[in-house]
């Protein structure tokens, strides 16, 4: 379906330069400005994990603040698009509530009215393609540099360049075309051309992928004289529809929250469209009195048409702000996750029970499967890729340069991915001890279920961690951040290391393998638990945060201890003599953390001296 698009849109464009020369100035001009919002876009994304998240969770709390915040954000990046799906990554990370992302998306569709007061007002009355010039030419400069903050400011001073230099081309466009060709002569009036318009601006923006792109062909066109007035209310109305489109494209690949979200914003603006269709005659004549108060020229219809997309955005909001939680009532109860079909165990059929051995050989199998599962979920939980947790790459380095923590619904992926094996592999463990089996092969089973429950028990322990881990890990607290990378480092280290002990030839992992990954879990354990001590000594840290970081490294520690568990069921050998052996050269629970204890290092071991 893309593809076809795309070809038509080419087909068209196409079609449209080989008529009108004059169409290619303005398709330069959208396109200019189209290239202006994506720099705009990516400047603001290098401030983003930091000084954004910070203050969209700070301001979040009362609706109108949501509100507020939707409205100045918009304003000032003029991409409602950005602000939509950072916000609707927030609510899917449950780091702000579905009310307050509906407030946000309000005040998002508000905050986009002040392009249309921009290009009306400042961009078609003044040469601004002689201001765009230096931006362009600092902003170049900017981004030849390293520095990732000075790469953002340089994107930000290309794209308002860029969208100086569409608004430019636009204009000229449209007033050469006026020469030769007049749009406004297919102009339809009444209702009929009301409901055309709405959806050709609705088309357009779809097209475009930007509400602020089609207010400028709007604008220009009117100032160009090539739509009439009342047409140009109805685009108006249909640029502001079509840009819940992107939302909703992104609304799809979230988790439910996001996709409630999505719904709200849909909601929103069909909303506002019905509105504004139903009274356009009073929202016209409201228009034409404000413009009387405001000092607005009868005969300016760019102004007045700003005013128009803000009046009819405005009051879509009023409409909505007193039922914003019972609208959040209803799309909890009615909008649920409907879960992909749950993934099918690869090694569990009926064929394996024929022997106690080639059930057991399957068991294994599949807490294999199950335990492969669990690494990507958890690498994720830690917001790395498997690919770099399985590559030789230095893990302290793609910790240390995350800006972002990866939404992630846990409860999604295991229902899907970790509960319905679970299941499966209880289920055909009972269906095997069920039948008359040796005692040596029922303990086998046995082993393997608990090393499948370890599994379990790994995610939900990562699911508690996540979700504080989206708090904090990127927080502007550097000790804080720190040790949470510090958190991430050790459990992908741990991942790496149980996958490589798996590459190994079959009886060639012992229990001194695992019991060395024992000991380094043990030692990271006492490292943070001291630099907590250390953080609250020196008041880096307040102690509700501190309180976190403790529970925290207890569900790293618990990752760390059931993966591992898990690992030496899965990999030491259970043949009876090779078992009794390897239970002779395991350590204990007193040995592994004498060990640790005896290598900590030397600040901890003094501060420890200390506290006796």
């Amino acid at each position: 379906m893309q593809r076809i698009l795309l070809t038509a849109v080419f087909l068209v464009l196409g079609y449209g330069f080989w008529v009108s020369p004059d169409l290619k100035e303005i398709a330069a001009g959208v396109a200019l400005f189209l290239f202006g919002m994506i720099s705009l876009e990516t400047g603001f994304k290098a401030f983003t994990g930091g000084a954004l998240e910070t203050v969209l969770r700070r301001s979040t709390d009362r609706l109108w603040k949501s509100i507020g915040f939707g409205i100045a954000s918009t304003t000032l990046m003029q991409s409602s698009t950005l602000v939509s799906l950072v916000t609707i990554s927030f609510v899917s990370a449950e780091m702000i509530s579905l009310a307050a992302g509906i407030g946000i998306i309000m005040g998002a569709n508000l905050g986009t009215t002040t392009g249309a007061w921009l290009i009306a007002g400042l961009g078609l009355r003044v040469d601004i393609a002689a201001y765009a010039m230096p931006m362009l030419v600092f902003g170049v400069i900017l981004l030849l540099n390293r520095s990732r903050l000075l790469k953002g400011i340089g994107y930000l001073l290309l794209g308002i360049g860029f969208l100086f230099l569409g608004i430019h081309y636009m204009k000229e466009g449209f007033d050469a075309l006026q020469d030769g060709f007049d749009l406004a002569a297919f102009a339809v009036p009444g209702l009929a051309g009301l409901l055309l318009f709405t959806a050709i601006g609705m088309a357009v923006t779809v097209i475009m992928q930007s509400s602020h792109a089609t207010l400028l062909v709007i604008i220009t066109a009117l100032a160009a004289g090539q739509v009439t007035y009342d047409n140009a209310l109805a685009l108006a109305i249909g640029a502001n529809l079509g840009s819940a489109f992107t939302t909703a494209l992104g609304g799809l690949t979230a988790n439910v929250g996001g996709k409630r979200l999505a719904v709200a914003h849909v909601l929103f603006n069909v909303m506002t469209a019905a509105v504004a269709i139903a009274l356009i005659d009073q929202m016209a004549w409201a228009v034409d009195l404000i413009s009387g108060w405001i000092g607005i020229a009868e005969d300016d219809f760019l102004l007045k048409l700003a005013l128009f997309h803000t009046l009819f955005n405005l009051l879509g909001v009023l409409l909505l702000t007193p039922f914003v939680r019972q609208l959040e009532r209803l799309l909890i109860r009615y909008v649920h996750y409907v879960p992909p079909p749950a993934e099918q165990p690869r090694f569990l059929f009926p064929e394996s029970l024929n022997t106690p051995a080639t059930a057991v050989t399957a068991v294994r199998n599949e807490v294999a499967h199950l335990y492969d599962n669990a690494h990507a979920l958890i690498a994720h939980g830690m917001s790395l890729r498997r690919r770099v947790i399985d590559s030789d790459a230095s893990l302290s380095e793609a910790v240390r340069h995350t800006r972002r923590i990866m939404p992630l619904d846990v409860d999604d992926i295991y229902e899907k991915k970790i509960k319905s094996l679970h299941s499966a592999i209880v289920a055909f463990i009972g269906e095997v001890q069920g039948r008359e089996i040796a005692e040596h092969w029922t303990e086998r089973l046995y082993d393997l279920q608990q090393a499948s429950r370890a599994i379990v028990e790994a995610v939900k322990a990562t699911k508690h961690l996540h979700k504080n881990l989206s708090r904090y890990g990127v927080s502007p607290n550097p000790p804080v951040r720190e040790h949470y990378d510090g958190i991430r480092v050790q459990i992908a280290k741990l991942l790496r290391e149980i996958g490589q002990l798996r590459t190994e030839e079959p009886g060639a992992v012992t229990s001194l393998s695992l019991d060395s990954l024992r000991v380094g879990l043990e030692k990271s354990s006492l490292e943070h638990m001291h630099s907590i001590n250390r953080m609250i000594r020196d008041r880096q840290i307040p102690p509700h945060i501190a309180t976190s970081l403790m529970n925290d490294d207890a569900y790293a520690y618990e990752i760390g201890e059931k993966l591992i568990a898990a690992s030496r069921t899965l990999l030491v050998s259970d043949e009876p003599g090779d078992r009794i052996a390897e239970e002779t050269l395991a350590l204990d629970d007193r040995d592994i953390e004498r060990i640790a204890h005896e290598s900590k290092p030397a600040e901890q071991a003094a501060a420890g001296e200390t506290s006796r």
